[in-house]
């Protein structure tokens, strides 16, 4: 199978979809030659560059051809398409014509000015959600086709049909709910056409007739770079592995090392270019192989000229190869190793100030590549070794030249360059002086010497260069052979897959109607200028000029040959070609007419570009490496090859490449996808009409379209033709007409001709459906007239009517009036004849019950006196009988206590006797459980850390607390000191200042004044200075006391912030105790299961001696003596004992245990042979269960510790299930292992579970000793059964659970598995038999027509018999169900099938009437469920509620009406957003022309969605198909309650054998 995904670098990105495969053919083996020969020569993309020298142009140019049609039936009030310069296209009405101008207002208020030749009709009833196949459109033009791609991309449909070509949008988004498992399901084996356009129907569609038809296909992925060909392809490719996936060697399967070749070929053959982050710079074609049996068997990968030139040349703002950028991303190790940095630091890849890609991390796509390398099969030393090549390929682009000492020479320019010459030499493993002599040297051999001449710098970094490019190149070239050998190639496949499409013509064959070939526009003389090959014959070339590419090849063979002298000899050869055009100003440019217009390329490089060959000297230097990988890359060529001169280009190598590629494609059945992409911008939600509009004119889509409009343009099926126009001719529909006979005759009537009427569709020339539309117009607006005047009718009549009324109304009350008193007198002559009556009445009949009171007393009297005689007789019987019972009671009693005082002295010492072995044996598992008391014991010392931690955290929090108070403390003391010192400082100055003014008062007299005042001064000044230094100290205090009081407050902080987090500790100690707790709790259930793993382990233990020495288990039968009744109460007495038999006791006590053994192994076998016949039921029981139950209880099976019964009734079981197909077994035993289970689920419980209860104690008293006293406790020959002998099992609350071993606890899990199967296979044969049907449940058949029609009451009620007809089918297959279920007693099951999911697949499904079809077939379905009440049905018509809301969405009427509150919260509370919208967008009213819910719901929706996809929220409209089981056993417990299995007989071939006589007996 192939994919050739032809992407030939951004060459291929504008390959197109041709009409015919012959002009396909020329196209690509003689277009695409020379575009890949000259694509390294471009500078920059976009249809901006004058000088372009992608070899796209020669692709683009010449499939550029506008579609023409001739406007018919414009008239004024016509919705049209007119052109415009921003839009493309825009519409409008028309308002005015003047010959062939017509004057037209569009929607945005402009007027526009037109020629009717470039006005085009629109669909003004087109779909608000567009047509999934663009054939469909009822004008088929231009302007239609880009307002369908733009409404449905705007809805998230990205792919739209025409024909056979898929076109698909470029979302620039992920879309995942699209591409899911769930979705390839639906598509798998669906027709095409059947659902929604998808990448998967068109490869499906190759599947399938390659699985049928024994014939390869090819499926050709063509669009402009950007436009999504890579995903595309890998969508392809991942539904193929889907449909033809198998299980590959060693874990790997060929489909995911297909599918991981991509991110391996992408790193290091993609590029950032100016129109894409991702371009594929080389051609691909991919080949996936299969067997016979449609499984993938093989793969491979062919590449195509890879753009050598990138390596050494960039333009910004683009990337070299991913490859490099990664490298210099990889991890420290790598880059260290490499002596790699910056991308910025080398020469290669700074040409681009573009170095990293938006939402893209080069360090984990490193990572990813270096997985994908170890998925397809590259080893660690062959990727090591890949990375080595990378790094010294950047290495070498740093290596400088500069001029030497002589003319025309180059030396290594500075020491950095030489570094990284000897880096590149390092890692190359190849000679550094070897390398630098091949980059500066050149080496000429002439037949008389070998010359050696120096290179000048510039010819030196050309050398430099040219190296780099062989070396990458030859290591891609390795990576693709080492992909394809790993993957693996199937030499047997005979069947293949790639990428083509087909013709309009085959649906006109299909159709069986008359048409003839339709001409389209041949491009030959542009393809022989391009290249024309020069025939040779018997070594004469013919005299016939060769193409451009065979020029190119014939200069490169010249050595003197330059492109100006290239350029000439193209001036010659085609001065006279119509195509081929000399510019006036260039000497070495040329310019080619194309299809879509004039291209003028640059010859300059043309040369240097097509020449394919290696430098000897870099041969010879890399084939001498020491490292085995590069050696690997140059082999040594083979001497008569280096000996010969013929010359090889690129453009000759490519050819046969491309030869070969043509031999496979022309083999194969095409078909075709064509990415679009909607902006430049590389962003979602934006179509750009211009970009769009380009591409389908330059990708042959508008191409095709012209061609179907030269044929027959619009098509309808017979069904719509008649919906839509049979208003045109209602005679035809009132007539029992055939549907193509009744379309013929419309046709007729209307006098249109040249149409064609086909096996299923009407084929309308262009123009024809616009002129039917106008008629039809005509027709509904008469009708609308008609209507007019009848209501006008209708409202005056109305009007007349109410008047009269009034009139008769008021004749009415007069009238009334009279009646009224004749009436009243009448009524009182009625009531005097009603009271005379009445009286006569009352005296008779008092008269008659006084004389019938009085024989009634009699009569009372006289049974009175019987029934008393007759109540003294019983009672004197009665107290006879009760004397006799008393004394036959006591009599009894007294023998019966006799023999129970026996029995009790004979089993107390019996079973002394068994607790001491009982006792050894817990001794010796008390040694075992070691490991348990170890776990234990690091669990308390846990315990006791984090407790002690606890008080740990408490003695802290006081100390830290005392700290704080002594703090507080010590500063309130100081504090206190302080406020002491400033009073006292206070008071000295007070006293000082009274002194002072004392020792004035005291002053000498006036002679001795001046040296007092003098002394006074002196000491006031003294005293101020003092009391100034006492207020700064007293300052000072304050700043420290304030300080104080802000470290006080810190500490309060620091305080809180402890307290906080002690009470943190606390809350965690309470957790971690919670926590031991749990774990206390979960060891006591693992010490439990840990008996039953210990079990397992010392029966696969190797020591075999210790197995065989341990004491074996028999079972002892219970007898009728052990057990009697005190008191009038049931003492719980053991039925049966386990008896361990020690190897010391006498050999006289085995004898007795075989015998036993033996008995009970024949009594398994009976019960066996008796449980594989079918039992039946008693009751609503099933036997065999309630047998099973009874026999492994009294056998005490659930406590031994090995058995073998168990395994014989699962094998019992499986066999009996063996057939799948038969529901009547599969129910019976569902009965069976449910019962039987929710027995066990009551009874069993795992060993020791019940005793053991969680204790916190951190002493180990209570480890070892406590563990064996509460096994001893938990025996169960202590505790006992919960039944006697006069008392057995009865319903489920008086079951007692058992402690269970191993074994039993396995037999609950394999019974668990049985009924989900069991279940799941009575589901699967239900689904396998409704299935088929539910595809026609719900789509109703559009073969009928009788609907439209009124008056054929007869032939609607057969059209309605038959279309409920499968829906009763369903019902019939459920009744059917629903009585086997019932005759087994089984429980209830709820049908689950994702109808919601068929529906909203499919655009026909969602129109009114299949609406209301479907809601009659649930109106069924609803009555069955009733029927069947809730005990079967259980929720089956709640799971229908997605599907029930969406068709009673499908039949409302006003939809334009509701609002998104209403829809949401009212009519369809279950849907998604996302499934409203669907619906909502695809449907369609087909009987009364309604229209859907108003644009501003379906904006409110989409912004809704948006929302939903930025939260994460599954964006997906379909349901999933629930297959899970419906309940679990738990659920089973619940429902079941009440099973009483003490009133089973026991069957016939186990009821008179003695060892099953315990089945016999009954409970009180």
């Amino acid at each position: 199978m192939e994919y050739p995904s032809l992407k030939f670098g951004d060459g291929c990105d504008q390959v197109c979809d041709a009409p015919k495969r012959k002009w396909l053919r020329r196209f690509i083996i003689k277009e695409v030659h020379f575009q890949l020969t000259l694509v390294e020569t471009r500078h920059r993309e976009g249809p901006s560059c004058s000088f372009r020298n992608n070899f796209s142009d020669f692709i683009i140019s010449f499939m550029s051809h506008p579609l023409q049609a001739a406007p018919v039936n414009i008239i004024v009030g016509s919705h049209v398409w007119v052109e415009d310069p921003k839009l493309a296209w825009i519409d409008g009405e028309v308002f005015s014509i003047n010959d062939d101008e017509v004057h037209v207002q569009t929607t945005d208020g402009r007027k526009i000015v037109a020629n009717i030749s470039k006005v085009f009709p629109k669909d003004t009833e087109a779909p608000p959600a567009g047509v999934d196949d663009m054939t469909k459109l009822s004008y088929l033009h231009e302007p239609g086709v880009l307002q369908n791609l733009a409404t449905r991309y705007e809805l998230n449909e990205i792919y739209t049909y025409t024909g056979n070509i898929l076109i698909a949008v470029n979302p620039f988004q992920r879309l995942p709910h699209l591409y899911d498992t769930h979705m390839m399901e639906q598509y798998k084996g669906a027709g095409f056409g059947e659902l929604s356009p998808h990448v998967f129907a068109v490869a499906d569609v190759a599947y399938r007739a390659m699985m049928n038809e024994g014939k390869s296909n090819s499926i050709l992925v063509s669009g402009e770079s950007g436009a999504g060909k890579t995903e595309t392809t890998k969508m392809l490719m991942r539904y193929l592995a889907y449909l033809g996936g198998r299980s590959g060697v060693e874990g790997r399967t060929v489909e995911q090392q297909v599918l991981e070749s991509n991110p391996v070929l992408e790193a290091f053959g993609n590029a950032k270019t100016v129109r894409n982050n991702n371009s594929s710079r080389f051609g691909k074609f991919v080949e996936i192989q299969f067997d016979k049996n449609g499984r993938i068997s093989g793969a491979a990968i062919r590449t195509y000229l890879l753009e050598r030139s990138r390596v050494c040349q960039i333009s910004d703002p683009e990337r070299n190869y991913h490859c490099f950028y990664l490298l210099c991303a990889a991890p420290p190790e790598d880059i260290e190793k490499y002596e790699l940095g910056n991308p910025k630091s080398f020469h290669y890849l700074n040409q681009s100030n573009c170095y990293e890609l938006d939402g893209v991390s080069d360090a984990h796509e490193y990572l990813a590549t270096r997985r994908a390398m170890d998925v397809v099969g590259i080893s660690e030393e062959e990727q090591e070794a890949i990375f080595r090549v990378v790094a010294a390929v950047l290495h070498l682009g740093n290596i400088d030249f500069a001029k030497g000492k002589e003319i025309d020479s180059s030396v290594i320019k500075d020491e950095k360059s030489r570094f990284h010459l000897n880096m590149t030499a390092e890692l190359l493993k190849c000679d550094a002086k070897g390398l630098e002599d091949a980059l500066i040297k050149r080496v000429m051999i002439t037949p008389e010497e070998i010359i050696t001449r120096t290179l000048d710098p510039a010819s030196a970094i050309g050398n430099r260069d040219a190296l780099a490019k062989t070396i990458y190149s030859r290591l891609f070239d390795w990576l693709v052979e080492k992909i394809n050998s790993s993957i693996g190639q199937d030499p047997n496949s005979k069947s293949l897959i790639g990428h083509v499409f087909k013709m309009e013509q085959e649906e006109y064959t299909k159709e069986e109607i008359n048409w003839s070939y339709i001409e389209f526009v041949d491009n030959q003389d542009v393809l022989d200028l391009i290249e024309k090959i020069l025939y040779i014959n018997n070594s004469t070339v013919l005299q016939k000029p060769g193409g451009i590419i065979a020029l190119l090849d014939e200069a490169c063979m010249f050595p003197k040959s330059t492109h100006e002298t290239f350029a000439q000899k193209l001036y010659q050869t085609f001065k006279n070609n119509k195509r081929f055009i000399k510019p006036k100003l260039s000497r070495t440019s040329f310019t080619i007419s194309h299809y879509a217009g004039e291209v003028q390329y640059l010859a300059d490089l043309f040369l240097d570009k097509n020449k394919d060959y290696v430098v000897a000297e870099h041969q010879d230097l890399l084939t001498a490496s020491k490292c085995p990988f590069v050696a690997g890359l140059f082999p040594p060529s083979p001497e008569e090859s280096s000996k010969s001169s013929k010359f090889s280009s690129i453009g000759t190598r490519f050819k046969m490449q491309l030869q070969s590629l043509m031999e496979t494609l022309n083999s194969t059945e095409p078909h075709y996808i064509r990415c679009v992409k909607p902006n430049n911008v590389l962003k979602p939600a934006i179509f750009e009409n211009l970009n769009v509009i380009q591409q389908l004119r330059c990708g042959g889509v508008l191409e095709a379209i012209r061609i179907s409009c030269a044929g027959y343009p619009t098509r309808r099926t017979f069904y719509e033709f008649l919906n839509r126009f049979g208003v045109l001719a209602p005679e035809v529909l009132e007539g029992n007409y055939d549907d193509k006979v009744a379309c013929q005759m419309i046709l007729d009537k209307k006098g249109l001709k040249g149409y064609q009427i086909g096996k299923t569709k009407v084929f309308l020339r262009a123009g024809q459906m616009a002129e039917l539309d106008a008629r039809r117009a005509e027709v509904l607006g008469n009708a609308a007239r008609i209507i007019q005047r009848q209501i006008r009718t209708f409202i005056a009549r109305k009007m007349f009517i109410s008047m009269r009324k009034a009139a008769i109304r008021l004749q009415s009350c007069w009238r009334g009036k009279l009646a009224c008193i004749l009436y009243e007198q009448l009524r009182r002559e009625a009531a005097a004849l009603k009271i005379e009556k009445n009286f006569r009445g009352h005296m008779a009949r008092k008269s008659y019950l006084s004389l019938h009171s009085s024989a009634i007393t009699l009569q009372t009297s006289l049974r009175a006196m019987s029934a008393r005689n007759e109540f003294r007789f019983r009672k004197q019987t009665k107290a006879a009988i009760i004397i006799q019972a008393r004394y036959w009671c006591h009599r009894e009693y007294s023998y019966y206590k006799s023999l129970q005082k026996a029995a009790l002295t004979t089993q107390c010492g019996w079973r002394c006797r068994v607790a001491r072995r009982e006792l050894r044996k817990l001794k010796m598992a008390a040694r075992e459980t070691g490991a348990l008391k170890e776990a234990k014991d690091k669990l308390e010392k846990r315990v006791e850390e984090l407790t002690w931690r606890l008080q740990f955290e408490k003695r802290l929090r006081t100390d830290l607390e005392e700290a704080k108070a002594q703090e507080v403390a010590k500063l309130q003391e100081a504090l206190h000191a302080m406020q002491l010192q400033v009073e006292e400082a206070n008071a000295r100055v007070i006293k000082e200042r009274e002194a002072a003014e004392k020792a004035i008062k005291e002053a000498p007299p006036v002679v001795k004044e001046t040296p007092v005042l003098v002394q006074d001064t002196e000491k006031i000044n003294q005293l101020t200075a003092e009391v100034e230094s006492l207020k700064a100290s007293l300052q000072s205090k304050k700043g420290v006391a304030e300080e104080a009081k802000k470290a006080c407050s810190v500490a309060e902080a620091r305080n809180a912030e402890l307290v906080k987090k002690l009470e943190d500790a606390e809350q965690k100690a309470d957790h971690l105790q919670d926590s031991v707790q749990r774990l206390e709790e979960k060891l006591s259930n693992l010490e439990s299961e840990n008996q039953v793993l210990r079990q397992q382990a010392l029966t696969m233990s190797p020591t075999g001696k210790a197995l065989s020495a341990r004491p074996k288990t028999t079972i002892i039968q219970r007898t009728p003596e052990n057990g009697k009744i005190v008191n009038g109460e049931t003492k719980a007495t053991p039925d049966l004992t386990l008896a361990v038999s020690n190897p010391r006791e006498p050999e006289s006590e085995e004898k007795p245990q075989k015998s036993l053994n033996e008995k009970q192994q024949e009594n398994q076998d009976l019960l066996i042979k008796c449980i594989s016949q079918d039992l039946g039921f008693t009751g609503g029981k099933p036997i065999a269960a309630c047998v099973i139950y009874k026999c492994l209880l009294h056998w005490r099976s659930f406590e031994v510790e090995r058995t073998s019964v168990f395994d014989r009734i699962i094998q019992t079981i499986a066999s009996a299930i063996e057939v799948h197909d038969n529901n009547d077994v599969l129910a019976y035993w569902l009965s069976n292992t449910s019962t039987l289970l929710l027995l066990l689920q009551h009874t069993l419980k795992a060993s020791g579970a019940a005793s053991l209860t969680p204790q916190r104690r951190r002493t180990s008293s209570a480890s070892l000793f406590g563990r064996m006293s509460q096994g001893l406790r938990g025996s169960p020959q202590s505790a006992g059964l919960s039944f006697l002998n006069g008392r057995v099992l009865g319903r489920l609350d008086d079951l007692r659970q058992v402690e269970a071993k191993y074994p039993a606890l396995l037999f609950k899990q394999q019974l668990t598995a049985f009924l989900e199967k069991i279940y799941g296979m009575i589901r699967d044969n239900l689904k396998k038999e409704i299935s088929p049907v539910l595809g026609l449940c719900i789509q109703a058949p559009r073969h009928s027509r009788t609907s439209l029609v009124k008056g054929r009451s007869q032939a609607n009620a057969m059209a309605q018999q038959a279309l409920i007809a499968h829906w009763q089918s369903i019902v019939k297959s459920l009744n059917n169900y629903l009585k086997i279920m019932k005759a087994n007693y089984s429980a209830k099951f709820s049908p689950r099938y994702s109808l919601s999911s068929i529906l909203l697949l499919r655009r026909e499904c969602c129109s009114f009437s299949n609406g209301e079809y479907v809601k009659a077939g649930l109106a069924e379905l609803e009555q069955w469920c009733i029927d069947a009440t809730e005990e079967y049905a259980g929720t089956a018509w709640d799971e229908l509620r997605h599907i029930r809301q969406a068709v009673g969405f499908l039949v409302i009427h006003q939809k334009p009406k509701k609002t998104l509150k209403e829809i949401t919260k009212e009519l369809c509370p279950v849907l998604s957003i996302q499934q409203l919208y669907r619906v909502s967008t695809m449907y369609w009213d087909d009987k009364y022309g309604t229209h859907s819910v108003s644009s501003e719901v379906i904006s409110s929706m989409r912004v809704m969605m948006t929302e939903d996809s930025n939260n994460a929220v599954s964006s997906s409209f379909l349901l999933d198909d629930d297959s899970s089981i419906p309940f679990s056993v738990d659920d089973i417990s619940k429902s079941m309650q009440q099973v009483d299995i003490s009133d089973i007989d026991p069957p016939p071939l186990i009821r008179e054998n003695s060892g099953f006589i315990f089945l016999h007996q009954r409970s009180d």
